[in-house]
């Protein structure tokens, strides 16, 4: 049994040029692709939390963690110029390691990115009820609390996931249009948010306290925003309907990374500048801060921003997690029917099965345990593309690449180091729920893809 087989290059570049998906974005759509994906419930929800657990401090959480992901984003930037696949992570390893690991990391991205979106749902439904209590439209607490604390479920957060997911079925010229008129008006908030609230700050906030949690509180926080930065990697999930890849995905990663990582920090010191850190911990927090100094209906103009703009969040991350799953499918490791596309060249079975999974979990499930899991999972599987940008540098030195990792192996090496610190904050339960997603996940692959896998 030969579970380490590889793929070789040539056939994942030949898979890549027979164009099955619509070819229509480009560098700029990318980006904001990306940015639609990482400034989603990463700073309009996870900045308060994180900061009511380290403090103004968060701004090293953020650091440390926009650090390790930015160094991670160069070797995707590099691998997704070099080898233009939807599958992104997944396909990297299917060449450099070999098949089990791939299809256990690609299972594991396919639970990460939808519970991703989920998470982003959770959040939308926050800023969504809050919208509406502004207008004087109070929705009965039962509709968007969970069963384990006594409502029917999130039901604003099921509804607005079956909607993004109806758009997605409608292709990605709808998607790409949609996508970027929501990204627009979550900028447009955030910097509203920034310019507003800089008159508000009171440096004593920043000085009384800095790190109440010290340096472990940092590193808690920093596993918990890394979540926030989750997004960059689902641009080279668009490899395959992207005009021009070789040179469009290195640049719209690598711009994206610097345009977020700048807004992520420039919030922080807003929010820990304004109110002390131990009021934010709630999953609101921009328009909850506007409205502690009395700016309410520009906190009101946050909350229709917030709900306009974590659409485009939860849109991305449907979508990463069908473009990996169709690759997955593709190469014969999960059911053929899943690849087929309807007329919309949209795979769309897929689409509303990953669709309805992720309404169910944004429903349902608590937003902590979501966001955890899916730091994991995507933790483990940057750490991974860090390593194979190093075997590709060894195995592949010839092979045309439109952007080269610097310093290496010295830069991919660091990034690995890095989130093999963030993993130590991560809990025991969290640990346990991940490893027995990945045993589902190697039963589904011994029982079904080792046999039907296209390179048998």
């Amino acid at each position: 049994m030969n579970v380490f087989r590889k793929k070789s290059i040539d056939s994942i570049l030949a898979e890549s040029r027979n164009k099955t998906l619509n070819p229509t974005m480009k560098t700029m759509d990318l980006v904001l692709f990306g940015i639609g994906a990482i400034i989603g419930s990463g700073i309009l929800v996870l900045t308060g939390k994180a900061s009511a657990e380290a403090g103004p401090a968060v701004v090293f959480s953020f650091l440390i963690a926009g650090l390790a992901c930015c160094l991670a984003a160069l070797c995707y930037a590099e691998l997704a110029s070099t080898i233009p696949s939807s599958g992104s992570t997944y396909t990297y390893l299917y060449v450099s390691v070999g098949e089990i690991v791939a299809y256990v990391i690609g299972w594991v991205l396919i639970g990460g990115y939808v519970l991703t979106a989920a998470t982003v749902a959770n959040g939308w439904s926050s800023y969504f009820s809050r919208l509406l209590a502004g207008l004087g439209i109070e929705i009965p607490k039962e509709f968007y609390t969970l069963p384990a604390v006594g409502g029917y479920g999130n039901i604003p957060a099921i509804i607005i996931v079956l909607l993004i997911t109806f758009i997605l079925s409608k292709g990605t010229s709808s998607s790409k249009l949609v996508n970027n008129l929501m990204v627009a008006a979550k900028v447009g908030i955030v910097v509203l948010f920034i310019v507003v609230g800089v008159f508000y700050v009171e440096p004593t906030n920043w000085t009384n306290n800095f790190a109440p949690s010290g340096f472990s509180g940092v590193m808690l926080a920093a596993t918990t925003v890394f979540f926030a930065y989750l997004g960059f990697d689902a641009i080279s999930t668009s490899a395959e309907e992207t005009i021009n890849p070789e040179k469009a995905l290195p640049k719209a990663i690598i711009i994206t990374m610097l345009v977020c990582t700048a807004f992520y920090i420039l919030v922080c010191l807003v929010l820990t500048g304004v109110v002390q850190y131990n009021r934010l911990g709630t999953g609101d927090a921009l328009a909850f801060v506007l409205e502690e100094v009395g700016q309410n209906k520009v906190a009101g103009i946050v909350s229709l921003g917030a709900v306009i703009g974590l659409m485009a969040g939860i849109l991305s991350f449907i979508y990463a997690g069908i473009r990996i799953t169709y690759t997955i499918a593709r190469d014969g490791l999960l059911p053929e029917k899943l690849t087929k596309v309807n007329q919309n060249k949209v795979p769309s079975t897929l689409t509303w099965g990953l669709g309805i999974i992720t309404a169910l979990l944004a429903g349902f499930l608590p937003l902590g345990k979501l966001a955890d899991l899916a730091n994991v999972a995507s933790i483990i599987a940057f750490a991974l593309v860090s390593y194979t940008t190093i075997v590709f540098y060894k195995k592949f030195p010839d092979l045309k690449r439109g952007f080269r990792v610097p310093g290496m192996p010295i830069l991919p090496i660091i990034s690995i180091i890095l989130f093999g610190a963030l993993l130590y904050s991560v809990t025991l339960t969290t640990w346990i729920i991940f490893v027995v997603w990945v045993i589902v996940g190697l039963i589904v692959y011994f029982a079904f893809s080792y046999k039907n896998s296209k390179l048998k």
